[in-house]
C-alpha cells in the first residue's frame, strides 16, 4: 500500500502470473483492507494492478487445497475484499482496471464503491466453462448492477466483454483512454471524495448498504459452500483437464466421490 497524503493506493502486484490471487496473496489483501480501515489519517482508497491486466482471478492451481479443505486466512486482522462476511469496510474504495479483468478479478471490482476502467479492459465471468461457478459475488452483485439479462448472457455464457459494454450496463462509471490515464482518474476521484467530510462519507455509505446488504447477505453467506463444491465435482477436473490440454471441457455433470470432502463449509476467499 502506498500512501498518497489521505489517500491509500492499493496495487496488486503478481504480473508474473497475471495478478491472479493465491491464498496468500488474497489474505494480505485482506490485510491491508483491514489496516486502511482503521487508519484514521486515511479518508479514500485506489485499487489497481500492476503489470498489462488487472487480474485474471483465482490463482487455482495454488488455492485448489485450501478451498477443498476449509481453511481460513489465519490473520484475523482482515476485512474480505469480496464483502462476502463481517467486518465490512466503512470506507470508500475506487476501482481501477484495464487489461485482463476476469472472475475473481471482475468480482472484487464490482465489490467497490466507484468503477473506471481503461479503454484495453477486457471483462470476463467464465468461471462455468471450467466447471466452476461465479463464487465470489458476481451471481449477487453483477445481476443488482447489470441486470438480470445483462449479468447472466455472460455468466452462463463465459463470453467476455469490451469496457464499452461494461459501461453500457452501468457497471463501470468511467472510461479512460489508457491504464495510466485510468489510474489518474481513479486517483483524482479519490482526492474529490477525500476532500469531503470523512464523517458524512461513512454515513452516505452506511445508509445504502443499510439497502442492499439486508438482501444481499444470505445469498453472499452461501458462496463458499457452493462454490467449494464444485471443486469436488468431474465437472471442475475435466475443466482443469481440458484447459491444460487446450482444448474444450466434456463435462459429465458428475460429482467426483473420490474428490467428496466432510466439510460443510468452504471459504473461497
Amino acid at each position: 500500500m502506498e500512501r498518497r497524503g489521505d489517500i491509500a493506493l492499493i496495487g496488486l502486484n503478481r504480473p508474473f502470473i497475471q495478478n491472479r490471487l493465491d491464498p496468500p496473496a488474497r489474505t494480505r489483501l485482506a490485510e491491508i483492507f483491514f489496516q486502511y480501515e482503521h487508519d484514521p489519517s486515511l479518508r479514500a482508497a485506489v485499487l489497481f494492478g500492476h503489470g498489462d491486466q488487472f487480474s485474471r482471478g483465482i490463482d487455482v492451481d495454488a488455492s485448489q487445497a485450501a478451498i477443498v479443505a476449509g481453511r481460513r486466512p489465519v490473520s484475523q486482522a482482515t476485512i474480505d475484499p469480496l464483502g462476502k462476511s463481517e467486518p465490512h469496510r466503512s470506507k470508500p474504495v475506487v476501482a481501477v482496471v484495464h487489461g485482463d479483468t476476469w472472475n475473481l478479478g471482475h468480482e472484487i471490482y464490482l465489490a467497490c464503491d466507484i468503477r473506471i476502467a481503461a479503454a484495453n479492459t477486457r471483462f470476463g465471468q467464465d468461471e462455468n466453462t471450467h466447471g466452476r461457478f461465479p463464487g465470489g459475488g458476481a451471481t449477487v452483485r453483477f445481476v443488482r448492477e447489470a441486470g438480470w439479462g445483462n449479468a447472466m448472457r455472460y455468466m452462463l455464457t463465459g463470453d467476455h466483454w469490451s469496457a464499452e459494454e461494461s459501461y453500457r450496463m452501468g457497471v463501470t462509471q468511467q472510461i479512460a483512454p489508457t491504464p495510466e490515464a485510468a489510474l489518474e482518474a481513479g486517483i483524482a476521484m479519490a482526492r474529490k471524495i477525500a476532500a469531503c467530510g470523512p464523517l458524512s462519507i461513512k454515513a452516505t455509505l452506511t445508509s445504502a448498504h443499510q439497502v442492499i446488504d439486508p438482501v444481499e447477505a444470505d445469498a453472499l453467506s452461501k458462496l463458499d459452500a457452493a462454490y467449494g463444491a464444485l471443486y469436488r465435482t468431474e465437472d471442475f477436473l475435466e475443466g482443469r483437464r481440458a484447459e491444460a490440454e487446450g482444448r474444450p471441457p466434456r463435462v459429465p455433470g458428475k460429482v467426483a466421490g473420490a474428490h467428496r470432502s466432510s466439510c460443510d463449509f468452504v471459504p473461497s476467499w
